[in-house]
């Protein structure tokens, strides 16, 4: 343990699972005291005591982020206070993805993922950015994703409201940089480990430089490292750790280095 994130204090939502899950851990291996925020309190119990059993500090807050803008303030406030009265960084993890098309996405989706995937981290954030900037400073880390930047015919209004939140990422950047607050965001690519070769999934990764899904465990350090007075100049970007997902195609056989 380097202890990067040693007498921080760290909220993440959605951390009962997944991506959420592995920067919670992270977050305590490095220091942190960590609430972890979720909906299934067996999940949340279990991550707390792992966490607590590697020797870190961690609670836990059980309540559902669905945009209303009380439960958000309710959430910011009873972390707060399991966290000794400050949040010095904020992780808007927490969110749906229902594979749906336009034409199939009803209205009732379509706003229950704006709901979670915008709404709740907008509210969330009003209620604590304004406590970090008061003090001078504190990071907000957004999870947005690959299917912001490169279409695919299904999870369309998933994919609105990622680019949604990491439009906010530079816009909150924008309001609360000036007073010490970073504000960036992370956009993961196809985080699934052992799939199958012709998993739907596994497939989304031909043609890259990975070649194949990426763990958990990269998203939590790139995480980590944000959140980290190692990115004390960075500022209102979003960070790909996508495999090269979005930025690169891998042609046929590799090229050998060095070669002309």
């Amino acid at each position: 343990m380097s202890e990067r994130l040693r007498n921080k204090t760290a909220l993440v939502t959605g951390a009962t699972s997944n991506l959420g899950k592995a920067i919670a851990l992270a977050f305590a291996r490095e220091g942190a005291h960590v609430v972890v925020h979720g909906r299934d309190e067996r999940r949340a119990v279990e991550v707390v005591e792992r966490i607590r059993a590697g020797g870190g500090k961690a609670g836990f807050v059980l309540t559902e982020l669905d945009g209303n803008p009380a439960r958000a303030r309710e959430l910011a406030e009873r972390a707060t206070a399991l966290l000794g009265d400050r949040i010095d960084v904020l992780v808007n993890n927490a969110g749906i993805f229902p594979p749906t098309t336009t034409p199939t996405t009803d209205e009732a989706t379509f706003d229950r993922v704006m709901a979670v995937n915008v709404k709740a981290p907008y509210f969330l954030t009003a209620a604590i950015a304004p406590g970090m900037a008061a003090r001078g400073g504190g990071v907000i880390i957004n999870l947005g994703s690959w299917i912001v930047r490169l279409g695919i015919p299904i999870g369309t209004i998933y994919s609105a409201s990622k680019g949604a939140l990491e439009t906010l990422t530079r816009v909150w950047s924008a309001e609360f940089g000036p007073a010490g607050v970073r504000v960036v965001g992370i956009s993961p690519g196809v985080m699934l480990e052992d799939l199958p070769a012709d998993h739907p999934a596994a497939a989304m990764m031909r043609g890259t430089p990975a070649g194949r899904p990426g763990p958990a465990a990269a998203i939590a350090d790139a995480a980590v490292y944000l959140a980290s007075e190692e990115a004390a100049f960075v500022h209102g970007t979003i960070v790909d750790v996508d495999g090269g997902r979005t930025s690169v195609a891998v042609m046929g056989g590799a090229a050998a280095p060095g070669g002309h």
